[in-house]
């Protein structure tokens, strides 16, 4: 499955990309952020899910954009929901 099929959650990107390669653990990054380390243990094992607030906090610590954490949110949610909801029974609107 490509990763348009299948996006990786936001928590499992800030662990492979970020903290890997970097040496550091959701605690050290929890610090750095002045967040609770539960937010971030929580979310690097793909437990919550990512807030404007964390993704604000992010771009900042990592230089990328919050718009870059949230589309990955999205789009992960977007996959899990079409994988749960039936929308054949709804007819599509057409303007007049």
């Amino acid at each position: 499955m490509s990763l348009l099929q299948n996006p990786m959650h936001p928590g499992e990107v800030l662990k492979e990309l970020y903290l890997t390669p970097l040496e550091m653990s959701a605690i050290a990054l929890a610090k750095r952020l002045g967040v609770p380390r539960t937010r971030i243990e929580r979310l690097v094992k793909c437990e919550t899910r990512m807030t404007p607030d964390t993704a604000l906090r992010l771009s900042k610590a990592f230089g990328t954009t919050p718009a870059y954490w949230m589309n990955m949110q999205v789009n992960h949610d977007l996959v899990a929901v079409k994988a749960t909801t039936d929308v054949s029974g709804i007819e599509p609107l057409v303007a007049a």
